[in-house]
């Protein structure tokens, strides 16, 4: 996967020390279906992810993403959740943390196709017959796919236990 150079450029100075991260997820929809990708590094099905660069409109960051991965045109029809990310540790030992921006997105052309090399595999997805997909994931179709007018705000259960 390809590394933005401004975070090769911070992990210069913090070498493999946890950074915080701002991301997006695309959940792409067509009619009953669902874009997904299977990623290249771990062979997972996955929503289209990606990481915002500096200065970025985080929807922006998100069609651009699903351009570059998977040769789709999206355009962004509303925020649909805001989390944060369990900790990421990567084989060469850096650690990431996201706060994950999740968008609902609609089709407007394109063929889907592994672009870039960051996936191995693209297609739609009936939204009642999904591939294995991992309950983070699941949780972001889910809020992307709802007709909430509003978008999801996850609490940790630390502090719903303070409450």
């Amino acid at each position: 996967m390809a590394t933005p150079d401004f975070i090769l450029a911070l992990r210069e100075k913090v070498g493999s020390d946890p950074l915080w991260l701002s991301g997006v997820t695309a959940v792409v929809l067509r009619g009953d279906r669902v874009l997904l990708a299977k990623r290249a590094d771990n062979g997972k099905w996955t929503a289209v992810t990606g990481i915002i660069d500096p200065g970025e409109q985080p929807a922006d960051a998100a069609a651009r993403e699903v351009l570059e991965e998977t040769g789709i045109v999206a355009v962004p029809e509303r925020l649909a959740m805001v989390h944060v990310t369990d900790p990421v540790v990567y084989d060469n030992g850096d650690q990431t943390q996201y706060l994950d921006l999740v968008f609902r997105f609609a089709w407007r052309s394109g063929t889907p196709l592994p672009a870039d090399g960051e996936n191995t595999a693209v297609d739609w997805f009936p939204l009642d017959d999904l591939p294995p997909l991992s309950d983070g994931m699941l949780t972001r179709i889910a809020a992307a796919v709802s007709d909430e007018p509003a978008a999801r705000y996850l609490v940790s259960a630390q502090r719903n236990a303070g409450s």
